[in-house]
């Protein structure tokens, strides 16, 4: 899915509004725009965020837990020891972020693109992963252990220490990716689509996985 590049390219771009107070709990925030902001230890869980934008937005630490993304465009943000968990993002765009150490497990994400963006320790256990996009990203420690991921891709990203232990694969597509680290859950991989190249390299942990002894 294509995503905007800019905030003039969102089809809402001209109903955005200025928000510059505080993210509170359980917010309705339709058609805001957060620019340039830094935030500190944020409280504002079961938030509803509506054809709204982020851009060049600092979250440091705190918490939207349960809160809901749809139609969101997130530019230029870091989001550091954020904690995301069971929240449900829908036509989201994550372009040029970075994000590290985010709680996000038992979420929802469909038709979310992450587009050249560094993370650092993303948790999606038990989280439910559908027509995701991972584009010219550098992800590490990406730990989806317990999770359902349907029609993922990774092109031109670089996956270090990934961790995929009791999770469920269906047209996971790692071609293209520039680096595959599986550091737990090779056994889980029934599912995906590597290349040759990320077959051999994916070799010691698979053999290790079903016991075999390589001598």
């Amino acid at each position: 899915m294509p995503a905007a590049q800019s905030l003039e390219d969102l089809a809402y771009a001209a109903y955005l509004q200025e928000h510059g107070e505080p993210l509170e709990p359980d917010g309705n925030y339709t058609e805001v725009h957060l620019s340039d902001v830094e935030l500190e230890d944020v409280r504002a869980g079961h938030a509803t965020f509506i054809e709204s934008a982020f851009s060049g937005v600092v979250l440091g630490g705190g918490s939207l837990e349960r809160s809901r993304f749809s139609d969101v465009w997130i530019s230029r943000n870091r989001w550091v020891g954020l904690r995301l968990a069971d929240t449900e993002w829908l036509d989201v765009s994550v372009l040029d972020s970075s994000l590290a150490g985010i709680e996000a497990y038992g979420s929802r994400l469909r038709r979310v693109v992450f587009q050249r963006c560094k993370i650092d320790t993303l948790n999606l256990r038990g989280s439910t992963i559908a027509d995701v996009e991972f584009d010219g990203c550098d992800l590490t420690e990406l730990d989806c252990g317990g999770a359902t991921l349907t029609n993922v891709t990774f092109a031109g990203s670089t996956l270090r220490r990934a961790r995929f232990t009791g999770a469920k694969l269906k047209k996971v597509d790692f071609r293209g990716a520039r680096e595959l680290d599986v550091a737990a859950g090779a056994e889980s991989l029934r599912g995906a689509i590597v290349d040759d190249r990320q077959l051999l390299e994916l070799a010691p942990v698979l053999a290790a996985s079903l016991g075999i002894e390589v001598k």
